[in-house]
């Protein structure tokens, strides 16, 4: 699938994850990958002062710097097509999508406020990544005013709005820096600001107003609801209420300036944004219902399409479109998966088995339960089904006996059962699951893989590329520059899976059922409140940490 041939044209996929944003170069045909490159962001992730010894920024605090994304355009589009080895001149259309709910305050034109001088000490003017879960209590605030309002769109989000999301991350803004939120003319995704960037006209896709901008039936949350969370926030929706865009439509054409940026012609096609997990879909021909696919990463997201609304508990929603046109789009993700591996390796693996390898190795050497262990896996929260980020995460069973690998397969396993309970939900809410695809860096670890199958008792698929969401993303500005008719005839066409890789093992599942049984016990002992120690010591380590920054340093 590999070569370049007169006639063939191409597509540029653009995605942009937690540390770095990565370019693909895509043949619109047959969806063969050409080229690649990736760029880190010199910033990363802001979580303990603002760059160049600035402000410095409380407890869960998680912002990015715009200008990072800007320079992956300038840096891995060029350097991906060079790797190509295509005439840029064949290429037709680009295509973005972002981590999410990642977003920024700006102007009436775009410009961050971040970038104004006098806000540049502000840490409210900047991007909040999707992993900043300060505005806890902001979520909470909004989702007992729904309740106790009866509004009916809480219903869609399994009865919680999530402190990533648009909502509490504004709130937020408006009673910790008012002089910024009112600064702020726009409030937007990073998805739809880099595409404003790219094209030069402000949009805003289906899927990202839906799942985090609490857009359901044609309208966000009204007036009256707002005010009644705080007086000033009535004008949250002017900020946020930019023209509405089906995923895989044209949002313009490629700018002078954009085109000097990338090096590709102006005028070509840019899609309409997204998000990494739900372009994903397209990519691993999972389109059809029933066919969850994971995006499994530092974190997971779990998507799914739907012949119809259904209200699953716990969700991160249900969205008309949010995932292709002409199905519901379910949402349900997992705060922390990679990361938890990775924390592991890197602060309580001693020398020797310092490593995912060593580690992976040992542990699947021994039999399902042998270790004796179980954990919850909320080391950065629980998105689904709790909802709540102040959850932390435990594990029972520890004895001296206990050896690295030991802890190491439990927090693997605790992931497989905490996607398990997210299947359940759907299932038991009327929307099937017949079978997973995996989709990110950790489908290499043959041993999680393997866990996921028999923890889920489902067949488990890989999907057919290293680069799900920036493929996603190529085939999403393929149909937005016409060269395929439809989001469906362009995964056919580009998108490749490898289904039902890893079959369950029906000695395993019976193993594995009695473990998920303990992990749902501890699961509701600590998330449903029967005991909310969890939620006391982060207020307790919140506080201490707080008391050695004044918030004035922080927000003046």
């Amino acid at each position: 699938m590999s070569g370049v041939a007169a006639g063939d044209k191409y597509v540029v996929g653009v995605d942009y994850g937690t540390l770095s944003g990565r370019a693909l170069v895509v043949r619109v045909r047959d969806g063969a990958e050409l080229g690649t490159a990736v760029h880190e962001y010199r910033n990363a992730v802001i979580s303990s002062a603002l760059p160049d010894g600035g402000t410095p920024l409380p407890p869960d605090w998680a912002l990015q710097d715009p200008e990072d994304y800007r320079e992956v355009l300038r840096q891995a589009v060029p350097a991906a097509v060079a790797a190509a080895g295509i005439d840029p001149s064949d290429v037709v259309g680009i295509g973005i999508d972002f981590t999410a709910c990642t977003v920024l305050p700006t102007l009436a034109d775009g410009t961050p406020l971040c970038e104004l001088p006098e806000l540049r000490q502000r840490p409210h003017a900047w991007v909040k990544l999707w992993k900043h879960h300060a505005a806890q209590p902001h979520a909470d605030r909004i989702n007992a005013l729904a309740h106790e309002r009866a509004e009916p769109w809480i219903g869609r989000y399994g009865g919680k709005i999530s402190a990533e999301w648009q909502f509490a991350k504004g709130l937020q803004i408006l009673e910790e820096d008012p002089e910024v939120y009112h600064r702020a003319e726009r409030f937007i995704e990073a998805a739809d600001w880099i595409v404003w960037q790219l094209c030069g006209v402000e949009t805003r896709n289906v899927c990202t107003a839906g799942y985090k901008g609490i857009h359901q039936d044609g309208s966000y949350p009204s007036v009256d609801y707002l005010t009644a969370l705080n007086p000033d926030f009535g004008d949250f929706v002017a900020k946020l209420d930019g023209p509405l865009m089906p995923l895989a439509g044209r949002a313009g054409g490629l700018t002078t300036s954009a085109a000097a940026w990338t090096g590709l012609p102006e005028g070509i096609a840019v899609a309409v944004g997204n998000v990494d997990a739900h372009v994903t879909a397209a990519a691993a021909q999972a389109l059809d219902p029933g066919r969850l696919v994971a995006i499994m990463g530092t974190s997971t997201c779990h998507v799914v399409n739907g012949t119809h609304p259904a209200e699953v508990a716990g969700m991160c929603g249900v969205v008309d479109g949010g995932i292709s046109s002409g199905a519901w789009g379910y949402e349900a993700g997992q705060s922390g998966v990679g990361d938890i591996f990775g924390w592991f390796v890197k602060h309580a693996a001693p020398a020797g088995l310092d490593s995912h390898e060593r580690l992976t190795e040992l542990a699947a050497a021994q039999p399902v339960g042998a270790h004796g262990l179980i954990a919850l896996d909320w080391w950065n929260g629980n998105r689904s089904l709790l909802v709540n980020h102040d959850l932390s995460g435990l594990i029972v069973g520890l004895t001296l006996a206990t050896r690295p690998e030991d802890v190491y397969r439990a927090l693997l396993e605790a992931t497989a059962y905490g996607t398990r309970m997210i299947i359940e939900a759907f299932v038991e809410a009327g929307v099937p699951v017949d079978d997973l695809v995996v989709a990110g860096g950790l489908t290499s670890n043959k041993l999680l893989m393997q866990i996921y199958a028999d923890v889920t008792n489902r067949p488990l698929g890989i999907i057919g590329s290293a680069q799900g969401p920036a493929l996603g993303s190529a085939i999403h500005a393929a149909v937005a520059a016409g060269a395929h008719p439809s989001i469906h005839a362009a995964s056919q066409a580009m998108g490749r899976v490898a289904a039902a890789v890893y079959q369950p093992d029906p000695d395993r599942v019976r193993a594995y059922d009695a473990l998920y049984a303990e992990y749902r016990a501890l699961h509701d002992h600590f998330g449903r409140g029967a005991n909310d120690v969890m939620l006391r010591l982060r207020a307790i380590r919140n506080a201490a940490v707080e008391s050695t920054t004044s918030p004035q340093e922080v927000f003046a």
